[in-house]
């Protein structure tokens, strides 16, 4: 029974022709490489996904990701105005985690949950905060 119950849940590969310009075809194989791909199946699945993700952020679907920011702790009201942006987007944090990298430097995660545009607009302003010296907001669909 657990077989057959797991066999259901397996996505089925199924095999099709794919037909490319020698130069895309060379494109490809030069993806597959740098992204140590073992294959160029796995190239095109992967460039696929990516594709069909960034289809679904901009139809502003539901996704999770996490805002990573390094900052200077010290710099003035830094600290209060980071904290005021995170309340005001209370509803799309998850949870937050602060790390000190060196005396000065802090690295923060902010994992998040919501609509694709709103992810976008609260990483902006974490991110458009004086003193934020480095900001970066990743994002994965739920599917």
């Amino acid at each position: 029974m657990w077989h057959e119950i797991n066999k259901s849940v397996i996505m089925q590969v199924k095999r099709f022709g794919v037909s490319l310009e020698e130069n895309v075809l060379e494109s490809l194989d030069e993806f597959v490489k740098t992204q140590n791909l073992p294959n160029r199946s796995q190239a095109i699945r992967h460039l696929i996904k990516n594709n069909l993700f960034e289809t679904k952020k901009a139809g502003n679907s539901i996704v999770a990701g996490a805002v990573v920011i390094v900052y200077d702790h010290h710099k003035r009201e830094l600290n209060s105005k980071l904290m005021q942006v995170q309340h005001d987007y209370h509803e799309l944090i998850l949870s937050t985690q602060h790390v000190h990298i060196e005396h000065d430097l802090c690295l923060e995660t902010i994992a998040v949950k919501g609509n694709s545009k709103k992810l976008i607009e609260l990483s902006n302003k974490i991110i458009g905060i004086k003193g934020i010296k480095h900001g970066k907001l990743v994002m994965t669909d739920l599917e």
